[in-house]
């Protein structure tokens, strides 16, 4: 298998599980409630990212701009799915260095209908075919997001150049950096090994040595300690910086504080944000690996924390202007659904509740007050909901994972025990997955913004965007009335 890290249990969310079992450990059991559990979370995800993100993304542009978005997310699924399949399951879920995995598993190499992937739990491991699907569809929707960042205003070309490039050298190496480790089965296997050994001097110390390769073999951010049940940092943090920094980069949309630019159809994105709550199940629960309590434990999160975000926004909006709207509702939804990701399987409900309340008013105060303050025109609000929920959610993560306050705390594959909880070291450690994250992304994607740019341009010019981009980039309407 490829695993990692004792004292992570349950981690990052997606990274726990990753490769079929060697010939060194035991053979694990397949279950196959949990093989059809994973299943189905897989086709949650992808409803998440088409239709759900197309639509919510859809209707918040203006409609001559209305196929270019959906345009856009749908080529990302489909380049990233080849892309997954040819080497980023590889890249993001193979030994290779604390940054980057390797090309053992390039193409899919011993990737069979009969090997496995690891689980939370010792001895049982879902279907390697189910586990890679899963993975690539966060690594679908991850970029997808960054899509609402510059929309309206990039050229498709550029899209279609700036996606696999972002995929292969931003998201496939902080994927692998957080969440690869060598799992709990080599974990336990290297335990009894030490246990077997007895008083034999030399067998001890050959098996103490391998508990500790098999420990070193993580990524960056995963042995630093910080936990990610879900992708508050590989998906949320990662895609919102690199928003942001494209946001920046390509500048303003024409016209963007003269010219009236509201959401041509709110309907249809309460259908796609009602859409992407739907499919977060898949993205949360199904992060669990197994169909068991922990599972149960992810689902009430993403239930309560979504709730209380989008009533969070809503009153405090509100309050401020004096009616509440469907799109603050549906923006603190999905700024709540972000919080909770990281978090899912750590926090105790209550502890999800608080997470989704302040999350909900933060991101309308930076949706709203600090980007017009600083006057970006990050188009759909990727910064202010994805990377400060994914802060809010990932920090957030290191205090409520604390038993003493409703946390599941965290499992210490070596003793087979909860953890002791230490505040500092574990929010030492959740800095640590936020700041590599920040920095990979934010300097990653801006040369990778400027590359494009150099290549084939990266926005459209002013009559384009006049005309729509639906038109000038791909000859068709939207509407035809």
């Amino acid at each position: 298998m490829t695993f990692k890290r004792p004292y992570s249990a349950g981690l990052a969310a997606l990274a726990v599980g990753l490769f079929a079992a060697t010939a060194a450990y035991a053979e694990p059991t397949v279950n196959k409630g949990d093989n059809a559990w994973m299943l189905t979370s897989t086709v949650l995800v992808l409803l998440m990212t088409i239709p759900g993100l197309a639509l919510f993304y859809g209707g918040l542009v203006r409609s001559k701009n209305m196929l270019s978005v959906l345009m856009q997310v749908f080529y990302t699924v489909c380049i990233v799915t080849i892309l997954w399949a040819l080497y980023g399951y590889s890249l993001a879920f193979t030994g290779g260095s604390d940054f980057i995995g390797g090309f053992s598993k390039a193409f899919l190499m011993g990737v069979t209908p009969d090997s496995k992937a690891a689980t939370f739990s010792v001895d049982a491991n879902i279907a390697e075919l189910v586990y890679v699907c899963f993975q690539m569809t966060f690594a679908a929707i991850t970029p997808a997001l960054i899509v609402g960042a510059f929309a309206e205003r990039m050229k498709f070309a550029a899209v279609a150049l700036f996606i696999p490039l972002w995929v292969t050298l931003i998201y496939f190496p902080i994927a692998h950096m957080v969440w690869y480790w060598a799992g709990p089965d080599a974990i336990s296997d290297a335990v009894k090994a030490i246990a077997a050994a007895g008083t034999d001097a030399a067998a001890k110390a050959a098996a103490e040595a391998k508990l500790a390769e098999v420990n070193a073999d993580a990524g960056w951010v995963f042995k630093k300690g910080a936990i990610d049940f879900a992708g508050g940092t590989v998906v949320h943090i990662n895609a919102g910086i690199a928003g942001l920094v494209g946001a920046l980069i390509i500048g303003k949309r024409t016209g963007y504080g003269k010219d009236l630019m509201a959401p041509h159809s709110l309907t249809m994105s309460m259908i796609g944000a009602s859409l992407l709550w739907v499919g977060w199940f898949g993205f949360n629960a199904g992060s669990n690996l197994e169909a068991t309590g922990g599972a149960a434990l992810a689902m009430t999160n993403s239930f309560v924390a979504t709730a209380a975000a989008a009533l969070s926004w809503m009153f405090a909006e509100w309050m401020i202007k004096g009616h509440p709207s469907v799109l603050g509702a549906i923006s603190g939804a999905v700024a709540g659904l972000v919080a909770v990701t990281p978090a899912a399987g750590y926090s105790g409900p209550m502890g999800a509740i608080v997470l989704g309340l302040v999350v909900g008013v933060v991101c309308l105060f930076f949706c709203t007050v600090v980007k017009n303050a600083l006057g970006y025109d990050d188009s759909l609000d990727v910064f202010g909901v994805h990377c400060i929920g994914g802060i809010i959610g990932a920090l957030g993560t290191g205090i409520l994972v604390n038993p003493a306050l409703g946390g599941t705390g965290i499992m210490d594959y070596t003793t087979g025990k909860i953890g002791d909880y230490e505040f500092a070291a574990q929010m030492t450690s959740q800095i640590w997955g936020v700041c590599t994250t920040l920095v990979w992304s934010g300097v990653g994607s801006a040369i990778l913004y400027k590359v494009v740019d150099v290549i084939v341009g990266l926005r459209a010019n002013v009559e384009s965007e006049r005309e729509g981009l639906d038109l000038t980039e791909h000859t068709e309407r939207a509407y035809n009335m």
